[in-house]
């Protein structure tokens, strides 16, 4: 009798952490343990050890039938020095921003990948992010670039040859841009080593995370550390 009754909690258990998107006798997925997934059924999860991590990884997940499955992940990189709170991040310092953002379009000089289905912009020898605070087109793609932004305020697109191959526009400081917060936060692919304050992996893992992407299932994206006032599951 006892075995029967021990069996049937365990069960129950196991449904319980199924509904979640568990495995059997694991923790919950990632993102079934944060406070917001932006409410879509994607989602980019990018963790680092700690704040003062420069490596980590890029996770991405699909909500079906009300579990979170893994669709992919790989090494990620993050700013040369480290992560911060998106809130009281500083433009210039080298940091990546903390927090939960949506995902507002591709971009990149190489073609889309195949399968490819979010809105990608393709880089021109005109095509400039400006980061100018004094310029009204602050964090903003420009083409060509207007005289209100310095062009040493501004990143010519296509003179990152190996990053900006392939990229995702993150929605930091983007909807409404706090001047002095920052600027030209992408997930892009990686260079030569740390960011100046985005996200990147490899050229393959952003050609899967572009064929996977799908706008009308809201993704967006989780920057955090594994633990602490910057958990990312605290987004």
């Amino acid at each position: 009798m006892r075995s029967a009754v021990v069996a049937a909690l365990v069960s129950a258990s196991l449904l319980v952490l199924g509904g979640l998107g568990a495995a059997p006798g694991g923790d919950p997925p990632l993102p079934a343990r944060m406070a917001d997934t932006g409410g879509g059924s994607q989602l980019i999860t990018a963790v680092a050890a700690r704040t003062g991590s420069t490596s980590g990884t890029v996770t991405w997940w699909e909500l079906r039938d009300g579990r979170w499955r893994k669709a992919g992940s790989a090494k990620a990189r993050f700013g040369a020095n480290g992560l911060v709170e998106g809130s009281s991040r500083k433009q210039g310092t080298n940091t990546t921003p903390t927090g939960l953002y949506d995902l507002p379009y591709a971009f990149g000089i190489k073609a889309p990948p195949g399968g490819t289905t979010y809105k990608y912009r393709a880089v021109r020898q005109n095509s400039w992010w400006c980061q100018d605070n004094d310029s009204r087109s602050y964090n903003r793609w420009v083409e060509p670039r207007p005289a209100d932004c310095g062009a040493a305020e501004a990143e010519r697109l296509i003179s990152y040859t190996t990053q900006y191959a392939y990229a995702l526009v993150v929605g930091f400081n983007y909807a409404e841009p706090v001047r002095g917060r920052g600027a030209g936060i992408f997930l892009h692919v990686d260079g030569r080593g740390a960011t100046a304050g985005c996200v990147s992996v490899s050229a393959d893992a952003m050609r899967r995370i572009l064929a996977w992407a799908e706008p009308g299932k809201g993704p967006h994206i989780a920057i955090g550390t594994v633990s602490g006032r910057t958990a990312v599951t605290r987004y």
